[in-house]
């Protein structure tokens, strides 16, 4: 048995379990954290049990019992496959972490590939990829790009959108998954795994790839899975051609703040923040356009799409 597995390898327990998830759905979490526990002691190294348990006395409203199954899921999974140092962090009993674990956005795309474009565009109004496409287009004049680089590309959403514009179209993500689902459409000449939260030479971005070789880098809907964006501006410096256009999005975090970590286990970031890291990598902003960029349980997700540019 592996200590990540959704199943804890005892019929029993698991039995208990799901009726516990069968409770939680039902409006009963304090009911399904008492079975939950009760499983759990027959399997008690079982990580995904603890952070299941930790959700539950979470909207029992015992806080401190979440906090200890979160840190029981942690020290059975110290790669954060579940990303219980982020839920530690939004219930008070850690510092925010500048980035999630990489293991958990992995897992996380992984399993959402198979749904992501129905979820997200259909269900979820998710409007960043032509919103985005629109204010480059509005401020290139129809510029026909070289060579596009698309950071955390996804499924291709927004590589359908700019793939007429681009005579050479790359996308890196974090996600096996969603890069198959991207495959599976022929829209990129190139595909490839990365990870942003690193630095450059670490990322799998460059390698036997050429550096200066983009003259647009895009980030649609990806630096909220980012909390410093410090390596993500470096790779995007580093791909940049003299002249070139790097466009990007982030929730708006309002004033008063560089990032903050949301329910949502999604980061967001405040215009001042990204007006100084563009100074400090020496980008010129072009464009800032405050818009909605998606619903989350009703409620309309305010983000900022922006456009900056390399000097010539």
């Amino acid at each position: 048995m592996t200590l990540n597995q959704l199943s804890s390898g005892d019929l029993i327990a698991d039995r208990r379990a799901d009726y516990a998830k069968m409770l939680a759905e039902g409006g009963e979490p304090g009911s399904a954290a008492e079975l939950m526990a009760q499983a759990l002691e027959r399997a008690p190294d079982w990580a995904a049990g603890w952070f299941r348990l930790a959700d539950y006395e979470e909207k029992s409203g015992r806080k401190e019992a979440a906090i200890d199954a979160l840190r029981k899921t942690l020290a059975l999974s110290p790669q954060d496959i579940f990303g219980a140092g982020l839920k530690l962090a939004l219930l008070g009993a850690a510092a925010v972490p500048e980035q999630p674990p990489s293991l958990y956005v992995e897992r996380l795309f992984d399993d959402y590939a198979d749904r992501f474009d129905q979820a997200l565009v259909e269900k979820l109004g998710y409007t960043v990829p032509q919103k985005l496409a629109a204010l480059i287009q509005s401020h290139t004049g129809g510029l026909i790009f070289e060579h596009v680089t698309d950071l955390g590309c996804g499924t291709g959403l927004f590589g359908e959108r700019i793939r007429d514009q681009a005579q050479f179209l790359e996308g890196f993500d974090i996600s096996i998954n969603m890069l198959a689902k991207a495959e599976a459409k022929s829209t990129y000449d190139r595909l490839a795994r990365a990870d942003l939260s690193l630095p450059p030479e670490a990322s799998g971005i460059f390698g036997n790839f050429a550096s200066a070789r983009a003259d647009l880098v895009s980030a649609a809907d990806v630096l909220m899975y980012l909390g410093n964006l410090d390596s993500v501006f470096d790779i995007a410096l580093r791909l940049l051609a003299a002249g070139g256009y790097f466009a990007f999005s982030v929730e708006d975090a309002g004033d008063g703040v560089d990032f903050l970590l949301r329910p949502s286990l999604r980061y967001a970031h405040s215009e001042a923040c990204i007006r100084g890291l563009c100074t400090a990598h020496g980008l010129k902003l072009l464009a800032i356009e405050r818009t909605v960029i998606r619903m989350d349980a009703g409620e309309p997700v305010f983000g900022i799409l922006f456009l900056a540019r390399k000097p010539a």
